[in-house]
């Protein structure tokens, strides 16, 4: 029993460790990439195009068929051996295989499995464009998870340092140095206070259930995030500048490789429209066989004289020699098949002349189609450039404010420093100790949201630069 014990506090710990764990930013988007629905939509999309390059490589292969056939004759019908009509129940059997293969067809086959290729890339390029986006959607979550709990943090930190104060004031009002008036602004401040932690929680709970979705985790309670302490310094991403991470982004960036892809797609669909203009010449050979199960007539080596006409002048009868005949057994399958074999072989040439205008439009479509994607591929850069200066600029505005807002924060704070040392010597009214106070607490509100702010755009500039996502 103690041993029984013992196993079952060891599972009971490990599964409620289990549940209760934190996951740090790069386990996130581990859990998102594998649980995302449109992810594994787009997997489906690369095996696909796998099947579409097999079938691809397959148009190389010569096609086989073979084919056999048993049937009953009954009543007047042609002997397929003698080619007699006969008024005979008969069966036959026969069977035959055929083989054909494109010799030439306007090289169409060999585009069909470049294209393929390039295909199977595309959904390839897809797919990594789609977990990149998916990155910066649990980084931002992630990041926004982190910024409420420590917003949540300040704000109880700084009812604790008001409740204190509250106990001061107490202490100073039975002392005679303040008025009983003063502990008023001080409680109503403390019920402003905790209204605030109460909305920093629901704000705090509902990032983490955001996160969650994201992760598709129904376990809100026992989910965590792993809280890291963030350093902010200035990024050496930001001494370059952006058209220097624009010419970078365009050789990392999967949305700008799929760009370049589909242009090799529509520029492929060209030239296969195009071979559909050339002469084709094909390869072909059949082989035939059958058996009969039927009686035959064989002759017996006896002959008679049987007459066939008579001379109009002498009226003379003409005969002629006549073999007797006499039913026999069917031959063997073997020599059947020997006797009964065909055999046919040769080239077939098809040269195009008039299909209706078909394979000259199929061509000016894929002309065209070329066009328009040549054209989304130039709006998708300069969309990406504009992109890139706007993150860049964005990124080293939230730094500045970030600095603006650190130095704001140090002189909030001497001027509450101040303050409080005047309200404790009884020379400052509560009501201006309070709005000290605010100024202060605000500046640590505006501190937490500049300094989420400039991380995330700063990891964004990262992130287009090539710099993996990460929380140092």
């Amino acid at each position: 029993m103690k041993y029984i014990f013992t196993f079952y506090l060891l599972v009971f710990g490990f599964f409620n460790y289990a549940l209760s764990q934190t996951l740090t930013l790069e386990q996130c988007i581990k859990m998102a990439i594998e649980k995302n629905i449109s992810i594994k939509q787009s997997i489906l999309d690369i095996e696909n195009a796998a099947v579409d390059k097999s079938s691809a490589i397959g148009n190389f292969l010569p096609n086989f068929n073979a084919q056999s056939q048993h049937s009953w004759n009954v009543g007047l019908n042609q002997n397929i051996t003698t080619g007699l009509l006969e008024n005979l129940t008969t069966q036959f059997s026969s069977l035959g295989g055929s083989i054909s293969v494109d010799v030439y067809n306007g090289l169409q086959n060999v585009n069909r499995l470049h294209r393929a290729n390039l295909n199977l890339l595309a959904k390839q390029y897809q797919l990594d464009d789609m977990i990149d986006d998916i990155k910066l959607l649990v980084a931002n979550s992630y990041l926004q998870v982190m910024f409420n709990l420590e917003f949540l943090k300040v704000q109880k930190s700084q009812l604790v340092v008001t409740q204190a104060q509250l106990i001061r004031t107490v202490s100073l009002i039975e002392a005679g140095v303040l008025s009983s008036g003063d502990v008023f602004e001080l409680e109503a401040n403390i019920a402003s206070q905790e209204q605030a932690i109460i909305q920093a929680e629901n704000n705090f709970i509902l990032s983490k259930i955001s996160l969650a979705q994201l992760l598709q985790i129904s376990d809100y309670d026992n989910f965590n995030v792993v809280i890291e302490d963030l350093d902010i310094p200035f990024s050496q991403i930001l001494e370059q500048n952006p058209k220097s991470i624009f010419e970078k982004a365009l050789t990392l960036r999967n949305d700008i490789k799929l760009g370049v892809v589909n242009i090799d797609i529509a520029e492929k669909d060209i030239e296969i429209a195009k071979g559909a203009l050339q002469p084709s010449l094909r390869a072909f050979y059949s082989y035939s066989n059958r058996i009969g199960y039927s009686d035959r007539l064989v002759g017996t080596g006896d002959y008679y004289y049987a007459p066939i006409g008579t001379v109009l002048s002498s009226g003379e009868t003409v005969v002629r020699e006549v073999e007797n005949r006499m039913a026999a057994s069917p031959l063997s399958v073997s020599d059947q098949f020997k006797i009964n074999e065909g055999q046919n072989y040769g080239l077939s040439l098809s040269v195009p002349i008039f299909n209706g205008f078909n394979t000259k439009n199929s061509i000016r479509r894929a002309k065209i189609n070329l066009e328009r994607t040549k054209n989304n591929f130039d709006r998708q850069k300069l969309d990406l450039e504009s992109q890139i200066n706007q993150s860049y600029n964005d990124a080293r505005g939230a730094f500045k404010f970030y600095v603006a807002v650190q130095k704001t924060v140090i002189s909030r704070k001497d001027a509450f420093d101040d303050a409080e040392s005047r309200y404790t010597a009884g020379i400052m009214n509560s009501f201006d100790y309070i709005q000290a106070k605010q100024r202060y607490e605000q500046s640590l509100s505006d501190q937490i949201r500049a300094k989420f702010d400039y991380i995330f755009k700063l990891k964004i500039v990262e992130f287009y630069f090539g710099i993996p996502l990460s929380i140092e």
